[in-house]
């Protein structure tokens, strides 16, 4: 396994592809639905396969605008994605944290959920998907002001053993980073029953035959 050869289809760096963009405003909260598609450089992949973890970091701030002053932002929601292959298993894991960086990096971050995956695209098509995340409640947004939201994704270098650190910033393939920007909807939506939506998760309006674009600011 250590010895892969990389397809000439990994050697480039690649940002990020944004495939879905959605934003949903319920009466009770507002929740973001996104999906990434991944295609790591050459010497990150080579990295993976040779056990080093990486962590990739979502982040979502909601600033409401004003016309007098600076916008205030509102509310921001963090979590960070540890993506690592296990090679006594043979299999790729990825852990979900909420919490921030420790002082420790990425090893001192307290993990909620982790999950097991067969092959390393599994791995990413799962690190670069989240679907309803809570970005604000309702109440936060209320006052009839206009809001916005500014997400950004990222593989954070910083959340990396500090030795392994050294070098990597001046390298362009070891930057995948994506930000975006999209408006609150004015108008909640009620939430269809449960039955309704278990196992179905909202969608972008498709421009092709699976992508969405989402409108800017």
């Amino acid at each position: 396994m250590l010895g892969l050869l990389l397809s000439p289809l990994l050697s480039w760096a690649q940002p990020p592809e944004l495939r879905q963009f959605l934003l949903q405003r319920t009466p009770e909260a507002l929740y973001l639905n996104a999906r990434l598609a991944l295609t790591p450089h050459g010497a990150v992949q080579d990295a993976l396969v040779k056990g080093v973890p990486l962590y990739f970091v979502w982040e979502a701030s909601v600033y409401r605008e004003r016309w007098y002053w600076t916008d205030k932002r509102v509310t921001t929601q963090r979590r960070v994605l540890r993506l690592a292959y296990q090679p006594l298993t043979r299999l790729w894991r990825v852990s979900v944290s909420t919490d921030g960086a420790g002082a420790s990096g990425g090893a001192g971050l307290q993990y909620a959920l982790h999950q097991n995956h067969d092959t390393l695209e599994e791995a990413l098509a799962g690190v670069g998907h989240v679907a309803r995340w809570r970005l604000a409640d309702a109440r936060q947004l209320d006052g009839g002001d206009e809001h916005y939201v500014v997400f950004d994704f990222r593989l954070d270098l910083t959340l990396l053993p500090r030795p392994f650190q050294i070098g990597l910033g001046s390298q362009a393939e070891w930057t995948m980073a994506l930000e975006q920007e999209m408006r609150v909807p004015n108008a909640a939506t009620p939430e269809p029953p449960v039955e309704a939506r278990a196992g179905a998760e909202p969608r972008a309006p498709e421009t092709g035959a699976d992508a969405a674009e989402p409108p800017g600011r």
